[in-house]
């Protein structure tokens, strides 16, 4: 076997394999012994097949798998002694598609190999780390939520006209085509007005009435809702007013916290500063993962695979045509060129995933089977009831579990760095954060 190298510029590497029909043909009588004792044929006993014969009935058939075996065998060879790693699925050509028989069997291999990426100096980067307290302002802002939400707030009878917010109670009776139809009546009903839980522009219709009015509310249902019967079908509610009750929001104290599952107030506004700092550790981190992107960016420079970046382009082209186009859900659209603008995320991308993936090899980062069923149990949480199914989908798809890992991986390495490097604590404001988040979400 030869394997002549044809190209080698920058990251491009070209091979001419030439596998001898001799080659082949030891590799074709290797396969027929390996499977010659368990060969059974009418007037030979099993495992007695005579080479010839096995020759002129298996022998095609082998010849094909012997000569995949042949050309995996010379590449696989070749990498471990080159340690090249290719960047995408090496290409591969016949070179003489006459072939026959007692033919050498040449083949052109391409690929482009992934780049040796050069050491960073973690100390050397030097980054700041926003840190910001809850303070009262916010806690009374979160209290004042709370007791705001529907699971707080009572509803008292008022005089007058309901308005938005208030609460109006009344009995109903729906019908399409002058027929009541099945669930469109009710007795003593409390709708929230502006709650949306009623038909588009039901709501609307209650807005003004009083206690003791009569009022039909014409309204149409939607033409994608759930009964069949009535979808798009124009309805006539007949309303009678009981009562309008007016939102009155209680006074946030130990009784009001226990129903957030607080043991008192003071439990309630404790449980709340974790949170709110929890968020702002978080949207820091964000911040302070982005500069150290950046800082790793400018840090290094090494050739970019041009297979790597021109899928990426194309993805991210793609991806922004479809964000600017929701209405098109397919891909019977017109092509989708990359911009200059593209291309130049697609570099920083690919580099910074190669610079990522490499440091995170030579510092054995893993993703642990813990960490990954516990990302698997967090994406079943929103199929409730389908669990079971998304946990086979799960088993079966490995892109998926790779879509899960990576990220997870990406942020391992990430802490990993910031572990090694320069990093200051800086104590801001709540909107110095929150505007360091406006300009992180521009960009």
């Amino acid at each position: 076997m030869q394997v002549k190298e044809t190209l080698n510029e920058g990251l491009k590497r070209g091979y001419a394999i030439t596998v001898t029909a001799a080659e082949l043909d030891a590799k074709v009588i290797e396969k027929l012994k390996e499977a010659q004792p368990d060969v059974e044929m009418k007037g030979f006993r099993k495992g007695k097949v005579p080479m010839a014969m096995m020759r002129k009935q298996f022998g095609p058939r082998v010849l094909g798998e012997a000569m995949q075996e042949a050309i995996d065998g010379a590449m696989q060879e070749h990498m471990e002694k080159s340690g090249d790693r290719p960047a995408t699925q090496p290409e591969m050509k016949m070179t003489n598609p006459d072939w026959k028989e007692g033919d050498d069997v040449a083949v052109d291999v391409s690929y482009e190999r992934l780049p040796d990426v050069p050491e960073v100096d973690f100390k050397a980067i030097k980054l700041d780390r926003m840190k910001v307290e809850a303070d009262e302002e916010s806690v009374k802002e979160a209290l004042d939520n709370l007791a705001a939400s529907p699971q707080a707030v009572t509803f008292e009878e008022k005089k007058g006209a309901a308005k938005d917010g208030d609460q109006v109670v009344f009995d109903f009776v729906g019908k399409v085509d002058g027929e009541a139809f099945e669930g469109g009546t009710a007795e003593d009903y409390p709708l929230v007005l502006g709650s949306n839980s009623f038909i588009p522009g039901f709501e609307d219709g209650l807005l003004k009435v009083k206690a003791g009015d009569e009022k039909d509310v014409t309204v149409t249902f939607p033409a994608e809702y759930q009964a069949e019967h009535l979808a798009g079908k124009e309805a006539v509610f007949s309303c009678k007013i009981k009562e309008v009750r007016g939102a009155k929001t209680p006074t946030m104290d130990d009784e009001l916290a226990k129903k957030f599952g607080a043991e008192d107030l003071e439990a309630l506004k404790s449980q709340i500063s974790e949170r709110l700092e929890a968020e702002y550790a978080g949207a820091s981190r964000a911040i302070t993962k982005r500069a150290l992107l950046d800082a790793l960016d400018k840090a290094v420079s090494f050739d970019l695979p041009t297979t790597l970046v021109e899928a990426e382009a194309n993805q991210i082209a793609h991806q922004l045509w479809h964000e600017e186009n929701p209405d098109v859900q397919g891909h019977d659209h017109p092509e989708i060129n990359p911009t200059d603008e593209h291309n130049t995320l697609a570099q920083r991308r690919v580099k910074l995933g190669l610079l990522l993936a490499d440091i995170g090899q030579k510092a054995e980062v893993k993703v642990t089977d813990s960490e990954m069923t516990q990302a698997i149990m967090n994406q079943a949480r929103q199929y409730p009831g389908q669990e079971r199914q998304f946990f086979e989908f799960v088993q079966q798809n490995a892109q998926f579990r790779q879509q899960l890992q990576a990220p997870m991986f990406e942020d391992k390495v990430v802490d990993h760095i910031l572990e090694a490097a320069t990093v200051t604590e800086k104590t801001v404001s709540k909107d110095d954060l929150q505007k360091a988040v406006e300009k992180l979400e521009e960009e």
